[in-house]
């Protein structure tokens, strides 16, 4: 469907769980609990139940997300279901790949599209500080089973901090399969506000003097904002999310369900609706999709992470718990 913006909001980024076996700095705090309970979260059934009122309203990609997916039990039906159930034309799961070379074959058999594989730095002893494990080649096993995989689509994500010229590099290179490496700019949520970093224009810069001329793709690849260059004789391609140095929400078509029901039509603000309380509080299917129209076409016009400190301007939650 149109939001009041005249955008067509075509995709969603279901979270299934705000737990995670790593605990990446700028993600989630460092002591503490601070997990959902059990109950707080959405099950299966109502997952599938609101995807299928999302379907009908136009909505066709899901992108599937935590916390860290991969550790609730039986994803694997649950994409199934998502696909034929629900008539998603498109479902993808964005992990931080440590157990993805154990449950791929099962995801992939039920259906699944592609796969979006978190990883920071290839170095072993920036990986263990970044994430407190120690878990670096059970991902570089995962990543490898996936890119002989044929038709599931495989990216990594890195997620701009300040790492070294020669992490950046080395992740590059991983392009030369075929395989797409995306340069992410950090959003000022959470852990993430306390943290400066690298831009686009810093990787643009660096590739440009390693690797000669990047080639823009003029075709869109994907769901979701990025945009990619080429290489000559990469195979993958290089793509960037840059939400602060090159604002894309003119053409947002997202929204988030968060894994406790919350759907989100805007990263950046705590407006929304409660989808779990109304589901179990027995509204009914128009109920429900009414309330959902109207989330989305109040959608923002764009995120101002530079009002941030104003009352209700920054979601005060952090990215695992609404869903990266």
């Amino acid at each position: 469907m149109l939001d009041q913006y005249s955008r067509n909001i075509d995709y969603i980024r279901i979270s299934v769980t705000d737990r995670c076996n790593l605990r990446c700095t700028y993600c989630m705090p460092q002591n503490g609990k601070c997990y959902s309970n059990q109950d707080e979260i959405l099950t299966y059934d109502e997952i599938v139940k609101l995807a299928g009122i999302f379907r009908k309203l136009g909505i066709k990609n899901v992108k599937l997300t935590g916390g860290e997916p991969l550790v609730r039990a039986q994803m694997a039906e649950l994409i199934y279901r998502l696909k034929a159930e629900c008539g998603m034309e498109k479902v993808t799961l964005t992990t931080n790949g440590v157990l993805l070379e154990e449950q791929f074959a099962h995801l992939v058999k039920a259906g699944l599209d592609g796969v979006n594989i978190s990883l920071d730095t290839p170095d072993a002893e920036g990986y263990r500080n970044l994430t407190g494990s120690d878990s670096l080649q059970k991902v570089l096993n995962g990543i490898e089973l996936a890119e002989k995989t044929a038709g599931v689509s495989v990216k990594l994500n890195c997620v701009l901090m300040h790492q070294t010229r020669e992490e950046l590099l080395a992740l590059t290179e991983f392009a030369r399969k075929n395989i797409s490496v995306r340069f992410i700019e950090l959003m000022p949520i959470g852990q993430g506000k306390e943290k400066h970093t690298l831009k686009e224009a810093d990787i643009i810069k660096m590739l440009s003097e390693t690797y000669g001329t990047l080639k823009p793709v003029t075709q869109k690849l994907g769901s979701g904002p990025a945009h990619y260059v080429e290489i000559d004789g990469f195979a993958g391609k290089i793509g960037f999310i840059s939400a602060i140095s090159h604002k894309f929400c003119s053409g947002c078509n997202r929204v988030r369900l968060m894994s406790d029901g919350f759907l989100k039509p805007c990263l950046q603000y705590e407006t929304g609706v409660d989808l779990r309380t109304l589901l179990r509080g027995g509204a009914t299917e128009e109920e429900l999709q009414s309330r959902i129209e109207k989330t989305i076409m109040e959608k923002p016009k764009c995120h101002e992470f530079e009002k941030q400190n104003e009352t209700g301007q920054t979601e005060r939650k952090s990215m695992f718990e609404i869903g990266g």
